[in-house]
């Protein structure tokens, strides 16, 4: 099933012809470094007033030095008169001492430390190889109330890729939640309706951010008319009841929820290449996909939420004082994005878009 078909196969509510809501957060964005930094960062800021940065660079973002160093490259790469806020995140290794993560957090250099089990995704090689041993960090960071944001994935390679999330869920996150029960855990990324379950069951101290892509694609959509490249991410996107499920949780104002794009750019060669690199850009049309699903389910009254309120109130800072306002106007993204001598093609880019991104106000 394509993109196309299960857009058009969803009931679309009646709308009014434009929604107005506090400026949103992304609360979990790939920007990257250099060349791919200076393309892809005015798309993300053109559309959040604040974006959690995710820190697996080469090398990885794992000290307090590297990771105020990458701010400043992200804030000299902003374009003229723009307001973003980039908010650091510590890459969790074996070696991550508790004095580095408080000092970082108390210094208001990072954020969130985030938890990628080593060799689960891109530049993950350098993640945790036992979350058991790294209780000491998680106990520091649960008595200064710094969350943790999980990479969900198991990476036994002998676990079905499909199955993986599950697998993690059982065999690691929920132990940890029962470990650290006063520790603010963000699922990253949700794909199945079994994770929606245990982040509702553990909302006190456990939220998750779901992506526009999962939203809109199930698995079958990834093969539809051949391999498509630009369609597989990690976690992939699963079976048609999880993406129901996903949809549900999103648009049913429940406080646990929240947006995180995911946005993850790769070159058009890395992605249709012999071994393809996991990865969806998604930040150039993040609200406009996100807002059409809000529509399609009857929930625009509970968009504001999701995309504004909930991440910054899990994470206990205030909500943007500003602004944005979406059209209900068809539009048109760019296709790809050059990235010096190649592109990085854009999540649901050429193709018409049945919203807009309206009047901004600081």
């Amino acid at each position: 099933m394509s993109t196309d078909t299960l857009f058009a196969a969803e009931t679309a509510a009646s709308a009014p012809v434009e929604i107005t809501i506090r400026r949103p957060d992304d609360w979990h964005v790939h920007l990257r470094d250099g060349a791919m930094l200076r393309a892809v960062l005015p798309f993300t800021a053109n559309q959040f007033k604040r974006a959690i940065i995710m820190p697996n660079l080469v090398p990885p973002v794992t000290s307090v030095e590297a990771a105020a160093s990458y701010r400043e490259r992200i804030l000299s790469a902003l374009p003229e008169g723009s307001d973003f806020e980039p908010m650091m995140t510590c890459y969790l290794t074996d070696h991550t001492t508790p004095d580095e993560i408080e000092r970082g957090y108390r210094e208001g250099v990072w954020r969130a430390a985030k938890l990628y089990p080593a060799g689960a995704t891109t530049n993950s090689h350098a993640g945790v190889t036992d979350i058991a041993a790294l209780a000491p960090v998680l106990e520091r960071m649960e008595r200064i109330g710094m969350a943790v944001l999980v990479h969900g994935e198991a990476t036994d390679p002998e676990i079905d890729i499909f199955d993986r999330e599950a697998a993690f869920m059982e065999a690691s996150l929920l132990p940890m939640l029962r470990r650290h029960e006063g520790l603010r855990v963000v699922v990253e990324h949700a794909t199945t309706a079994e994770t929606i379950d245990i982040v509702r069951a553990h909302a006190s101290h456990a939220a998750c951010t779901i992506t526009p892509h999962h939203l809109v694609i199930n698995r079958t959509t990834i093969f539809q008319g051949g391999l498509r490249p630009h369609l597989y991410c990690l976690p992939v996107a699963k079976r048609e009841r999880h993406r129901q499920a996903l949809r549900k949780a999103a648009t049913s104002g429940e406080g646990c929820f929240m947006l995180g794009t995911d946005t993850a750019p790769h070159r058009r060669g890395a992605k249709q290449a012999e071994c393809c690199s996991a990865g969806i850009f998604g930040g150039a049309t993040a609200l406009q996909t996100y807002v059409q699903v809000f529509d399609e389910e009857g929930a625009l009254d509970r968009f504001e939420a999701f995309a504004s309120l909930n991440g910054a109130r899990f994470h206990g800072i205030p909500v943007n004082e500003g602004t944005i306002t979406l059209v209900k106007k068809p539009s048109t993204a760019l296709a790809a994005v050059s990235v010096e001598e190649e592109d990085v093609v854009v999540f649901r880019g050429g193709e018409p878009l049945p919203w807009s991104i309206g009047e901004i106000r600081p």
